[in-house]
Parts: C-alpha cells; sequence; structure tokens
C-alpha cells in the first residue's frame, strides 16, 4: 500500500477509536459507577445500552451528510457533540443524568465510525481498502488493550468522573486533528444533497441488495459478541476470578490482540484467496470456537485462562471477517458510500444492541451464561454467511 494511503488510515484510525476508547476505558468504573451513584450492575449497564442504541442509530445522520457537504464538516460537528456530552458525564449527579449524557455522547461519536469508512471508500477499494482498514483496525485494535489500563490508571488516582474529563482532552485533540491534518476526499462535483425521496431510493437499493445485507449481518452478528462481553466482562472477571480493574484489563488486553494480530492478514489473504472465501473460512472458525467455549463452560471447566484462550482465539477469526466483510459490503456502492456506511453501522449496532436483549436471560455475569451468549452470536453470524454467501463452494 502507498505510504499516503497508510497514512491515512492511521489517521483515520486515531479518529476511529476515540468511540470504542469511550467504551473500553470506562468499562473498570462500571462498579465504581454503580456503588457511586446508589444502583446496580443493571443500572450501570443502562449508561453502556444508551451509548450502543445511540451510537447505531446517529450513524444514519452522519452519513447522508458526508455526502452533501464533504468528509470534515460532520467530522468536526460530532465531536464537537462529543465534547460537551463528555464535560456533561463527568459532572453527571445521578444515574439519569449520567445516562442522557452517553446518549449525547454517543450522537457525537457515531460520526467517527460512519464517515472514516466513507473517506476509505473514497481513496481505494478492493484489497487496497481491505489493507487501510486494516491499518485502522492496528490502531482500533490496542484501543482494547490500552483503554482500560489507562481506566484502571485513572481510578487508581481518582474515579470515574476524571476518566471523562481525559476522554474530553481526547477529543478536542481529534477536533485539532480533523482542521488541520484530514484533507477533505468527496470533490463537490461528486456530493449529493440530501433528498428524501434519493435517500428512500439508497435505502431501499441497499436493503434488498443480499449480499450488502448478508455482509453487514455477519460484521453485526460478530460486534454483538463485543458488546455481550464488554456488558458483563468487568463484572465477571473481576467477581467470578476474582480480578482487580488492571488485571481485568490485561485480560481485555490479550483477547483484543487476537483481533489486532488478525486483522493485519486481512488484505493479505483477500488478495491471496478472495475475500468471500476469507470471511467464509473465518466465520466457520468464529461459530466453532465460541461453541466450544461454550460446552467447556457449561461442563464447568471455564476458569479464566481457558476463557481467555477461547475468546482468543474468536477475536483472532473476527479480526479477519470484520473489516473484509465491511470493505465487501461497500464496494458495489461507491455513488452512496457515506449512505452505505452509515446504513451498515446502524444495522450493526442494533444488531449488537438486539442481541443483548435477547440473550438478557443468559447474562447473569457468570463465565457460563457470558460464553453462552457469545456462542449464539457466533451460531448467527455463521448463519448470515450461510444464508448469504456460497459456503460450499468457497469453503474447499
Amino acid at each position: 500500500m502507498r505510504d499516503p494511503l497508510f497514512r491515512m488510515a492511521l489517521l483515520l484510525g486515531l479518529l476511529s477509536a476515540v468511540g470504542p476508547f469511550a467504551i473500553d476505558m470506562y468499562l473498570p468504573a462500571l462498579p465504581q459507577v454503580a456503588a457511586d451513584l446508589g444502583t446496580d450492575e443493571a443500572g450501570a449497564g443502562l449508561t453502556l445500552t444508551a451509548y450502543f442504541l445511540v451510537f447505531g442509530v446517529a450513524q444514519m445522520i452522519y452519513g447522508p451528510l458526508a455526502d452533501a457537504i464533504g468528509r470534515k464538516k460532520p467530522l468536526m460537528i460530532g465531536v464537537a457533540i462529543f465534547f460537551v456530552a463528555t464535560v456533561l458525564a463527568a459532572m453527571a449527579p445521578d444515574l439519569p443524568t449520567l445516562v442522557a449524557a452517553r446518549a449525547l455522547q454517543a450522537l457525537g461519536a457515531a460520526t467517527l465510525m460512519a464517515v472514516p469508512r466513507a473517506v476509505i471508500r473514497d481513496m481505494a477499494s478492493g484489497p487496497d481498502a481491505a489493507r487501510m482498514m486494516a491499518a485502522i483496525m492496528i490502531v482500533i485494535s490496542i484501543s482494547p488493550m490500552l483503554a482500560p489500563l489507562t481506566g484502571s490508571i485513572v481510578l487508581a488516582f481518582g474515579g470515574w468522573r476524571e476518566i471523562f474529563m481525559v476522554l474530553a482532552v481526547a477529543s478536542v485533540i481529534s477536533l485539532l486533528l480533523i482542521i488541520f491534518a484530514l484533507p477533505e476526499t468527496l470533490p463537490v462535483a461528486e456530493r449529493r444533497p440530501v433528498r428524501v425521496r434519493a435517500m428512500l431510493a439508497g435505502f431501499r437499493r441497499l436493503l434488498t441488495d443480499r449480499s450488502f445485507m448478508g455482509l453487514t449481518m455477519i460484521g453485526g452478528f460478530g460486534m454483538a459478541s463485543f458488546f455481550v462481553f464488554l456488558a458483563t466482562g468487568s463484572f465477571v472477571y473481576t467477581r467470578e476470578f476474582g480480578l482487580s480493574p488492571t488485571g481485568f484489563s490485561i485480560a481485555f488486553a490479550i483477547n483484543a490482540i487476537g483481533f489486532f494480530g488478525a486483522s493485519q492478514l486481512a488484505g493479505r489473504f483477500s488478495a491471496r484467496y478472495g475475500m468471500q472465501r476469507v470471511i467464509v473460512l473465518a466465520i466457520s472458525g468464529f461459530m466453532a470456537s465460541t461453541v466450544l467455549l461454550a460446552i467447556v463452560a457449561f461442563a464447568g471447566l471455564a476458569s479464566l485462562p481457558v476463557v481467555v484462550a477461547g475468546l482468543f482465539i474468536a477475536n483472532a477469526c473476527l479480526g479477519l471477517v470484520i473489516p473484509t466483510a465491511m470493505v465487501m459490503a461497500m464496494d458495489p456502492h461507491p455513488d452512496i458510500a457515506g449512505l452505505a456506511s452509515s446504513l451498515g453501522g446502524t444495522i450493526q449496532m442494533l444488531t449488537g444492541g438486539v442481541m443483548i436483549v435477547i440473550t438478557g436471560l443468559l447474562l447473569d455475569n457468570s463465565a457460563m451464561g457470558m460464553t453462552a451468549a457469545i456462542a449464539l452470536c457466533g451460531v448467527m453470524a455463521f448463519a448470515a454467511a450461510a444464508l448469504s454467501l456460497p459456503m460450499r463452494r468457497l469453503a474447499v
């Protein structure tokens, strides 16, 4: 990949990491939030649920906006909203205020998910775009390794409110990068005004595209497994396995290394074997590893090393699936890249939120419940691939 593309990918990765950082850095503080605001685990979990749901829906705003006014302005608007919401979260006196601030924070952060993927589609396609997406995954994947550790360090010297102040500083840095380092990649001549009829036509085109919807749902169920872990991991690791917030952060980072390492091979494997074949084989591995881990947990053998190792393998498979599926879904739709990016992101985030609700009966803050819910996500992701991709022909 040419150096300018790689540098752009790293810049987009830094911007895209702000949203995940706002989730991952906050995870070690969930028990403290619950105690400080006089609520239980379910109440503290609402701050995550609100973030996920708004984060998904809000992408529908930024995609069409990015197609109409360019890529930079929506990014600046969203990051400014994120900054204001983060300051409000740091000062929240009670749980409802914190939930509302987190929802507003997600409204701003959504731009950093929807727009960078459209920027990639402006600059590259096919294997080159997969390599750019993989380079972005370098930075995004480092976030789950560094963010919880950073959060636990902040907790050692302060509290959960100070975590939000650190995020506010990060949002200011992001805004400066957008203004001074990010070029505009959508020429004025190629911009499409926001027209309801055109948007509806674009939605209809995407929603009736079997390949787009199948690839989006594959990524959606893969992301759902992350959400299940985010919602329960801190409680499982600290209570069932007795880890400190720092210990949880290290275990969380080990899981992220699997995703990070594999994502760097996505572009190379796509160029050599074809993107569809990579997705089919990797999603099969994801389902097999998650189901096996759940079976081990139900047999009473889910020790900390076993759970960490099983999730490491599952996340490695997802590292091949998610960047490849994103690129493959958007490749046939360059003229509505912003809309395709936002719709895909919205569907994936809402799928994750719905899966958390569906698996709610399994999420009892135990390793057995967590692995069962993740396995269900693996089965659903495989089913989406089986219904939308030529599994038999490509897997041989």
